[in-house]
Parts: C-alpha cells; sequence; structure tokens
C-alpha cells in the first residue's frame, strides 16, 4: 500500500480515504477520487491534504489501489 502521507505518491485521479477535519474524533473516513492536491510539502505527518471530486477536503488515510 502506498504512503498517503508522502506527496510524490498522490495523483489527481486516485480513489483515496481521506479524514475530514470534522471527523478527526470519530475517525470516520469518506472516500472519494482526488481532484485536486492542497498540500504543498512533499511529505506531511497527519496525511496530504486533498480535495475530492465531491467536493470535500480532508488528508489521505489510505491510497486505494
Amino acid at each position: 500500500m502506498k504512503d498517503g502521507r508522502q506527496r510524490k505518491n498522490v495523483k489527481i485521479g486516485l480513489f483515496v480515504e481521506v479524514i475530514q477535519k470534522s471527523h478527526q474524533r470519530t475517525g470516520e473516513l469518506t472516500e472519494g477520487i482526488i481532484a485536486k492536491i492542497l498540500t504543498k510539502s512533499p511529505n506531511h505527518p497527519y496525511g496530504i491534504k486533498v480535495q475530492l471530486e465531491s467536493g470535500i477536503v480532508g488528508r489521505i488515510k489510505n491510497i486505494i489501489e
């Protein structure tokens, strides 16, 4: 499984599971396809922040292949 904390593994069009800011306490994951990569740095300890095609913004927890 690719690491969602490394920007090099994240590409537009990938199917991923993200955690939204409002769901950090519950750990509820949302699935979707990446429309936009929002994190500029090459890595982030909590996951790269992305916007899904649905408009939801969250940090990547899992990259589904």
